[in-house]
């Protein structure tokens, strides 16, 4: 299936979803106004104070999910039992969110139709499982009003979660397919990282996100209406401090820009050679499946690789180091490392540069990425052949200096990207000045 079919599925489906919902409730009203003003509030706000961050951030209004989540789960109300059904759970989300979304739309910074999408049909799933089951007093014959009935919310949302990853990285992996969104750049990413990061996201605020649905739904079912501005806070604290967070990030991002572009404009590197090495060596370890922290470190540690050569009296021709001796290149390889511990990057990066020079048999995943990745521009850049004579080159330097695996990822992910006989893109906060 073509990354086009993939994502006009999803979006279709939720689009003919939200229609027939919209429809449904014009056509037999609301049950529980009230229930429905008050949730589709809650979700607005949550969706206004969405975090203006980077567009791959996994979901930046986690309130206004967790209370569609909480109406999509709610049995009661100050005791009284409730009866809107799984259409109606969708007409308040959709419409809810949209108009949450139409001052951050009106900045161009609206959430995404993929995240709208995924929105709706999730929403959908979790009231599917829970609202014909309470309505018709199953689920009370069932699991009961206790700590049974507790568990068996946790465990649906659970479930809705991972529908909800398993869609994430669905839509994310066919925008980057091969005749399909060209817009998008660079080469296709595996669907199993992809599906690994989001399942790691959601121990992060995805499993806040889904704990506070939960607590929505039993406190407004025993204390009615008002529980729903106090137990939002603590999921509002931290949405403020993984918006914290972020900004920690972008304060990294700049400062290893800052530094990437110090050995190109002292004329110790090529221009533009870390921007590739890194965009690169992203696109390789994605291949070879490190999660999206192990990708962060591996971007960061090869914007900074050559930091180290700032040390030389003379610089080396065109940067590459690989006529340097061997005790040489570790002596720029520890400098290079001790730089980047100076900048408050994670610990981690600094290993990767520091690690450069060793065999590669002793080297962490991430700093044989690197080696390998760095070795093929600088081959690229220098060879009449191009690519294909420097690839040649590391193929016979596999098992003594390049790890195997290493470069045959490197050649997949090459491969790809010339098939699509498209411009390799580059991350905006790298050409930073």
């Amino acid at each position: 299936m073509s990354g086009r079919v993939t994502v006009g599925v999803v979006h279709g489906a939720a689009v003919g979803l939200a229609v027939y919902a919209l429809g449904w409730a014009l056509r037999h009203g609301f049950s529980e106004p009230g229930l429905a003003v008050a949730f589709g509030a809650l979700i607005a706000f949550g969706e206004l104070a969405r975090w203006g961050g980077p567009g791959g951030e996994r979901e930046s209004a986690p309130l206004g999910v967790a209370g569609a989540l909480g109406y999509a789960l709610l049995g009661q109300s100050g005791g009284q039992a409730t009866h809107h059904g799984v259409l109606q759970a969708v007409v308040v989300t959709v419409t809810a969110a949209l108009a949450g979304a139409v001052p951050h739309a009106a900045r161009g910074r609206g959430p995404g139709p993929d995240h709208l999408a995924r929105r709706v049909l999730t929403v959908a799933f979790a009231a599917a499982c829970f609202r014909p089951l309470y309505n018709a007093g199953t689920l009370d014959e069932w699991v009961g009003h206790g700590p049974y009935h507790a568990l068996f919310l946790l465990l649906l949302l659970a479930l809705t979660a991972l529908c909800d990853a398993v869609l994430a990285a669905a839509t994310a992996h066919a925008r980057t397919l091969p005749h399909s969104f060209k817009s998008m750049g660079g080469p296709p990413i595996p669907y199993g990282p992809l599906l690994r990061d989001e399942l790691r996201a959601l121990l992060g605020i995805g499993s806040a996100v889904c704990a506070t649905g939960v607590v929505i739904a039993l406190a407004v079912a025993v204390a009615g209406l008002w529980a729903l501005p106090v137990f939002c806070v603590p999921l509002l604290l931290t949405q403020l401090a993984f918006r914290r967070c972020a900004a920690v990030r972008a304060t990294y991002r700049q400062t290893i820009a800052s530094l990437a572009r110090a050995t190109e404009i002292a004329g110790y590197t090529r221009p533009g050679h870390a921007r590739r090495v890194a965009v690169l060596s992203r696109a390789v370890g994605r291949e070879l499946g490190l999660s999206a922290h192990g990708l962060t470190v591996l971007e960061y540690a090869a914007l900074m690789h050559d930091i180290g050569q700032l040390s030389l009296v003379d610089p080396v021709p065109a940067g590459a180091t690989a006529s340097l001796s061997a005790a040489e290149q570790r002596r720029i390889a520890l400098l290079g490392g001790a730089v980047v511990r100076q900048t408050g990057v994670p610990a981690e990066v600094a290993v990767v540069v520091e690690r450069q020079a060793d065999p590669y048999r002793e080297q962490p995943l991430p700093a044989r990425i690197v080696r390998a990745v760095n070795a093929y521009d600088d081959l690229a850049s220098g060879s009449p052949g191009g690519r294909l004579t420097a690839l040649e080159q590391l193929r016979l330097r596999t098992g003594h200096d390049y790890q195997p695996e290493v470069v045959e990822s490197l050649a997949r992910v090459l491969a790809r990207d010339a098939g699509e006989g498209r411009r390799r893109s580059v991350p905006s906060w790298v050409t930073q000045e």
